[in-house]
């Protein structure tokens, strides 16, 4: 894969936005490879003309935007997944939008937080979308995460730290990562990750 723009924090084109029309921007130039994922972003986009900038904000029902990250190392072809702390399952960096339509931003700043790397560069367009149910057990019970999935590449050998919101973080190559992982679409994910980082 080639055409991707690689963006480091500070960024102009990632600075903050609450105007829905930057995440139906960046929905609509995903790279999306299947007939599943398409019909996930129209669902989204669906979603957001009809809620608008507050499909933005976690408290939204029936469900708000995510921003994800697969971290990439393309000098060791492998992909830095987390042990969840409240989930317990083995999962890619990411988060709520919280107000912020900027999504790869909100991708590149959840995969900071989470990992501890410095140097990360965000990919775009986006290469995966996808919508999960999940339950935080708060007053909102069970909702959707409309999630938006960019590739995001480390420097060669970095060390991920980490912050609370892991166990464990892992350097894997796509065989560990089919051992640890419970989803087919985190595999889809690191597969996505991986052809765009080593063409980037």
């Amino acid at each position: 894969m080639s055409g991707f723009r690689r963006l480091r924090a500070g960024d102009p084109e990632l600075v903050a936005s609450r105007d829905p029309g930057r995440s139906a921007r960046r929905l609509r130039e995903a790279r999306l490879d299947d007939v599943d994922q398409r019909s996930a972003r129209a669902a989204i986009l669906e979603l957001l003309d009809e809620h608008g900038p507050v499909l933005a904000e976690r408290t939204t029902a029936p469900g708000h935007l995510t921003g994800s990250a697969m971290v990439v190392d393309p000098s060791s072809g492998r992909v830095l997944v987390l042990l969840h702390t409240k989930l317990r399952r083995w999962l890619q960096p990411g988060g709520h939008a919280d107000g912020d339509h900027e999504l790869a931003g909100v991708a590149l700043r959840e995969a900071t937080e989470e990992t501890g790397i410095d140097g990360l560069e965000v990919l775009v367009p986006a290469v995966d979308v996808d919508i999960h149910t999940v339950d935080h057990g708060d007053a909102l019970g069970e909702h959707l995460h409309l999630d938006l999935r960019f590739v995001v590449v480390a420097p060669p050998d970095a060390a991920a730290p980490g912050n609370h919101e892991s166990l464990e973080l892992r350097w894997v190559d796509p065989d560990g990562l089919a051992e640890l992982a419970d989803e087919p679409g985190l595999l889809r994910l690191a597969r996505l990750g991986l052809q765009a980082a080593s063409g980037a």
